[in-house]
């Protein structure tokens, strides 16, 4: 296994809630409502689909660009007065670098979001970081954890994606990584070289190097 690579939102930290107020703070401004349901359809999504999908439901013509400040403004906020670590990661992040496995973090969100949460969780942890600041294309295209891998100068078959959304899932797996699956929204079914867990408390090393090397679907 040559690297590991953690999805931020929802995987390394549970910043899920936080988006959910941020996101019902900004739709207020426009005018309109938020649901559970809204947010379950942007899971593991970019800053640009989501101030899209927030100007649709609304029916505002707001500037995007001005709607995604706020959603900066209030996410940023919000990480300030604390966030939690998922059940879990923090393990396990500590056991692959103590393996003298690379790590990356790869995340849709901003570089300023990324900052603001390696401020809380130590920003000598990752190897390579790669936000939504870094490439054209986000998640579910394979940019992302194709560009980590070049950062690192490793092969993306020999890496292992932990993802929580059917869109990092389809990222991480069209780079050609092995990918485990934590679901925080929709269930993601198991697939050739996808592990499906309910929680990282589940995942060590020694599975996550299993995995690299399996071909066929996982149990």
């Amino acid at each position: 296994m040559d690297a590991v690579f953690f999805d931020m939102d929802g995987t390394l930290v549970d910043t899920e809630k936080l988006w959910f107020q941020a996101e019902s703070q900004v739709m207020r401004r426009l005018g309109a409502g938020w649901t559970a349901a809204d947010q379950e359809n942007l899971l593991g999504g970019s800053m640009p689909s989501t101030v899209a999908y927030m100007l649709r439901a609304s029916g505002s013509s707001r500037d995007p660009e001005e709607v995604a400040s706020w959603m900066l403004d209030g996410i940023l906020g919000l990480l300030a007065d604390g966030f939690e670590v998922m059940p879990g990661a923090a393990e396990l992040l500590a056991e692959v670098r103590a393996a003298g496995v690379p790590v990356g973090l790869v995340t849709s969100s901003s570089r300023l979001m990324a900052d603001a949460v390696l401020g809380g969780i130590g920003r000598d942890t990752f190897d390579t970081v790669v936000t939504g600041d870094d490439v054209r294309h986000f998640k579910p295209d394979p940019e992302p954890y194709l560009l980590a891998a070049r950062l690192l100068g490793v092969d993306p078959a020999r890496c292992a994606v932990i993802e929580d959304s059917p869109t990092g899932v389809a990222a991480g797996t069209a780079a050609g990584c092995a990918v485990v699956a934590v679901p925080t929204g929709p269930a993601i079914p198991p697939a050739p070289r996808r592990l499906v867990v309910e929680s990282l408390k589940q995942v060590d090393v020694a599975v996550l190097r299993d995995l690299v090397l399996s071909e066929g679907p996982v149990a």
